[in-house]
């Protein structure tokens, strides 16, 4: 236990890709990896092509529909509540991974196009009946993967004293 692993491992949605430590472009977000595996082993990027509408034309398509969807549903999920954050997000090395592979030389979407995507082309009737149709074959999906055979519900009913006024202390002890 606790021995280095020298050689990367391979993600499913990418076979190019490697994860490997060595050190440097440091990520508080890694975990998001394994939310984009998921979302490739459902089907995500096949669902938002069927049922989201790209109005763009020319030079305007810079960053693929499902791109655009993923940054602004990833980092929702890692706990950022706006697209203020985009800027920043756009040089962190998981947002880069999750996207296309346009993505990865470039860097996300940053403030003006993801707010741009989400006020004005998701809120389209026709991407917003979609979406609903999107979610309701995702949710299909994810119902349709194997169950495992055994389930391990792991419950501590370690109980940690709290000192002083400390919010819901009063639940410390109840399970």
């Amino acid at each position: 236990m606790g021995e280095s692993q020298k050689q990367p491992f391979q993600l499913a949605f990418n076979k190019f890709l490697r994860v490997a430590f060595q050190g440097s472009r440091v990520t508080s977000d890694g975990g998001l990896i394994l939310v984009r595996e998921l979302d490739e082993h459902l089907g995500l990027s096949k669902l938002i092509e069927e049922h989201l509408v790209d109005s763009r034309t020319g030079r305007n398509r810079q960053f693929p529909l499902t791109d655009l969807l993923r940054q602004s549903v990833y980092s929702r999920l890692a706990g950022y509540e706006d697209v203020n954050d985009a800027a920043r997000l756009s040089a962190d090395p998981t947002f880069r991974l999750i996207g296309s592979e346009k993505v990865w030389e470039r860097g996300v979407a940053l403030t003006s196009t993801l707010h741009w995507f989400e006020t004005e082309l998701l809120t389209r009737e026709e991407n917003s009946t979609g979406l609903g149709r999107l979610n309701r074959e995702l949710v299909a999906q994810a119902e349709g993967v194997g169950s495992p055979y055994r389930v391990v519900l792991d419950m501590d009913s370690t109980e940690s004293p709290v000192y002083g006024e400390q919010v819901q202390s009063a639940y410390i002890g109840h399970f």
